[in-house]
């Protein structure tokens, strides 16, 4: 059918249909997340030529960054876990690897985020508390007892202090002896959505990126298995961003990498093979299958033309999604296995490398062992039982789909362009200008839910009285004392000629231009703790004070 005779036939179609709508209006929330309203129907009209979309595996990267995608390998199935102290958790990672998760996903405690050892007056009520404490090599060692670090991917959810905490990854392995060119896994390490976002961050802007760049450069030498930085939309959604605001300041914060790194002399045919993405996946199935879609389409069109990449592997956007913790209600938490199950399939449907599933109880507190099995299991039942990883992008050619596809494309790179003419990101993070787009639109979101125009089930409609008797998981206020008390044996058992020596190195190395990874290594080798790594730089570099954006 010719696309005169779609178009005549579909204003035929939409008369009848307005009719019918005087008599029954339309219900629900009809809108994107950005507030743009969705068609009711889409045809041949809305799609482009298949031309444009391609094949998986081939540029530009819509259906996919492999060929054969799951029917090759499925994704890796983490589950982000850590608490109190190191030896808690290493019981938690030995229960997931039982119940068949793939990789492991570390979360830190607030402290080790900051740069603070857990005897440091601003660390207490905090230790290992939202992630697990550690303090120096001891407790990494802990950490992975008896986990082979040749036989699984680590993922460290870690930005400021990601330098030392891969040092001390590198050091387990090499105790372990696996040779640091073997280890696979991925650091978080992205900065910049710290001061957009999130607030895990140390040290201003500038010293911030040469110490990302220097992780860069290390890891290209010396780890080509790993992935130096997870850009992350994750917190940027989480913190109320739309789907089309995650994609564009998650890829402007990707290019001011690649520009900074380009700068300090590095390939990026060669590092951009190690860049990794995360985003977040939301309750709109077909919005978020189109948002990763789109994602891996812009990133091949920036590496490409603006940075002039001419290695495919490098132009590749590779990512991990994590299920949306924000979306989960403490109102009737069972509804959250629902949830999680719907953003866990949009995850699939988009082509996702690696996934998490939040838990149902996480909106009351850290999971339970019951709950995480939950959460596991959905990722297998997906996988094993769905049938969607049976064949690549199966919601390609969707009218619908890719229609939302090129929307957010566009939309994104509307944004991308604003961000360069006022200088590239940094100037937009301290500016205030993203920070502003963020808090506009999650105060947008919660007028629609007061209104009722958005509606969340169990908390603004279909509510039930309700007890709360729920067995939940509460870390035990003694472990803090306990991981004091470790730190301090830890301290008097060391060498602290040697300790102070090497961070002397430390220091003269950052007030030069040398590679910080070499002397941040050796002192993570003598037991120097991420509070006096991160000292000793804060001494060199300052400490990053936050404006205010109202």
């Amino acid at each position: 059918m010719e696309n005169f005779e779609i178009q005549k036939k579909y204003e035929e179609w939409e008369t009848q249909t307005k009719a019918l709508i005087k008599k029954y209006p339309e219900e629900g929330n009809l809108n994107t997340s950005w507030s743009e309203t969705v068609k009711r129907l889409y045809t041949p009209l809305d799609t482009p030529d298949y031309s444009k979309i391609g094949f998986p595996g081939e540029y530009p990267f819509t259906r996919g960054v492999q060929n054969t995608m799951y029917r090759g390998k499925l994704w890796t199935m983490r589950q982000y876990a850590g608490f109190g102290t190191a030896e808690e958790s290493n019981k938690r990672y030995k229960y997931l690897l039982e119940q068949g998760q793939s990789g492991l996903s570390i979360a830190f405690d607030l402290p080790t985020q900051i740069g603070y050892d857990s005897d440091d007056p601003h660390s207490l009520g905090e230790v290992g508390k939202v992630g697990v404490a550690i303090d120096s090599l001891y407790d990494m060692e802990t950490l992975f007892d008896g986990i082979p670090l040749d036989k699984v991917s680590t993922s460290m959810t870690i930005n400021a202090t990601a330098s030392t905490l891969l040092a001390m990854y590198i050091v387990v392995g090499e105790k372990q002896g696996v040779k640091r060119e073997k280890l696979r896994g991925t650091i978080q390490n992205d900065i910049l959505k710290e001061y957009i976002a999130r607030g895990t961050y140390i040290y201003p802007p500038k010293p911030s990126m040469r110490i990302i760049t220097n992780i860069f450069e290390f890891c290209s030498k010396e780890m080509p298995l790993w992935n130096t930085i997870s850009v992350s939309g994750y917190h940027i959604r989480e913190a109320g961003a739309n789907a089309v605001q995650e994609v564009a300041f998650t890829i402007a914060d990707g290019i001011e990498y690649v520009k900074t790194a380009i700068e300090a002399g590095l390939d990026p045919n060669v590092f951009g093979k190690r860049l990794s993405f995360f985003f977040a996946s939301h309750n709109d199935l077909f919005e978020e299958v189109a948002k990763f879609r789109a994602a891996r389409r812009i990133w091949a069109k920036i590496m490409k033309e603006r940075f002039k990449v001419t290695d495919p592997e490098a132009l590749k956007l590779r990512f991990h999604t994590q299920t949306s913790g924000s979306t989960l209600t403490a109102q009737q938490p069972e509804n959250n296995i629902v949830r999680v199950a719907i953003q866990a399939l949009a995850a699939v449907l988009g082509g996702t490398q690696s996934l998490h599933t939040n838990s149902m109880d996480e909106a009351l507190a850290l999971p339970t062992e019951d709950s995480v099995r939950i959460a596991l299991r959905t990722q297998q039942i997906i996988a094993y039982e769905s049938g969607v990883a049976k064949t690549v992008d199966p919601l390609g050619g969707s009218y619908y789909v890719e229609s939302l596809t090129d929307e957010i494309e566009r939309k994104s790179f509307d944004y991308i362009k604003h961000i360069d003419e006022i200088g590239g990101m940094i100037n937009a993070i301290e500016s205030g200008y993203v920070q502003q787009e963020i808090s506009n639109s999650a105060y947008n979101y919660q007028k629609a839910i007061e209104s009722k125009a958005q509606i969340i089930v169990g908390v603004n409609d279909f509510t039930t009285e309700e007890k709360n008797l729920r067995k939940t998981m509460k870390v035990d206020d003694e472990l803090e004392a306990k991981q004091i008390e470790n730190l301090r044996k830890m301290k008097n058992n060391r060498d602290t000629s040697t300790v102070k020596s090497n961070l002397a190195n430390l220091e003269k190395v950052a007030r030069s231009n040398g590679n910080l990874m070499y002397p941040i290594i050796d002192a993570v080798k003598v037991y120097a703790t991420v509070g006096e790594i991160s000292d000793t730089l804060r001494k060199v570099f300052g400490e990053y004070k936050e404006s205010v954006i109202i």
